[in-house]
């Protein structure tokens, strides 16, 4: 097993000097979204990163992007080392996935004053699902619904405006996202009935075996040591299990 120091490692995974770490941000944070603070960034991947920069022994450097669909389109840019983000069978094609660290349900939150109570009173003619573009989520709510239509939006705060203003019918997400989501938007509900799993891992570009191999081994480590653990419970996921399938 080369160790984490190996100038081979350093050179596939860190070619600029730096780790450079693919965010996505939304201002509800949680195991895969990260936010903007006043000093830079927060959330459980700026967490991971930084830890991974540490034992690798250079510098982090964090690529922030609106969605996780722009860090799969990046992938194969050179302009991310490492990332964090659901993982599907498109995506399986563009980056190479390691270990699992969140398993999460995949729902839909609906507009205060909405009639819809369940899939099938949502899976109607002229209803408008909004979903965060290019993403897992996104696709999986086309293929789940048959009647109502699916548009993408490029980020969170401008779903939230629109669900806010009546102009969406429900956004698609993941429950724990939409249950912060309604504690800010009065009289909104999230269904209570799930329609995908999505799966969140870390990722390296293709055809990066060594850095693969790395990140594997330090995701693993991190469940089994406490890093991940710590990371969920700076980020305001205390209450949240780490999920590994």
């Amino acid at each position: 097993m080369m160790p984490a120091s190996a100038d081979g490692l350093k050179d596939e995974i860190a070619p600029t000097g730096k780790l450079r770490v693919a965010i996505a941000i939304s201002p509800a944070g949680g195991a895969f979204w990260s936010t903007r603070t006043e000093t830079g960034y927060a959330g459980v991947p700026v967490d991971l990163g930084k830890a991974m920069a540490a034992q690798l022994g250079v510098p982090v450097e964090y690529v922030a992007h609106r969605n996780s669909g722009e860090i799969t389109d990046a992938a194969g840019k050179g302009t991310w080392d490492v990332a964090f983000l659901p993982k599907d069978a498109e995506r399986e094609s563009r980056m190479s996935f390691g270990p699992t660290y969140e398993v999460a349900d995949a729902t839909y939150i609906v507009k205060a004053g909405s009639t819809v109570t369940n899939f099938a009173t949502l899976d109607q003619p002229g209803i408008k699902i909004a979903a965060v573009n290019n993403t897992t989520t996104m696709r999986g709510a086309q293929a789940h619904l048959k009647n109502a239509k699916v548009t993408g939006y490029a980020t969170y705060d401008e779903i939230f405006g629109l669900l806010k203003a009546g102009e969406v019918d429900a956004f698609a997400l993941s429950r724990d996202q939409l249950n912060a989501m309604a504690r800010k938007l009065p009289g909104t509900r999230v269904l209570d009935e799930t329609f995908k799993k999505t799966i969140t891992a870390v990722a390296v570009p293709l055809n990066h075996p060594q850095s693969l191999a790395f990140v594997t081994r330090f995701m693993t480590d991190a469940t089994s040591n406490g890093v991940l653990r710590q990371a969920y419970d700076n980020n305001g996921l205390k209450d949240s299990p780490i999920r590994t399938q």
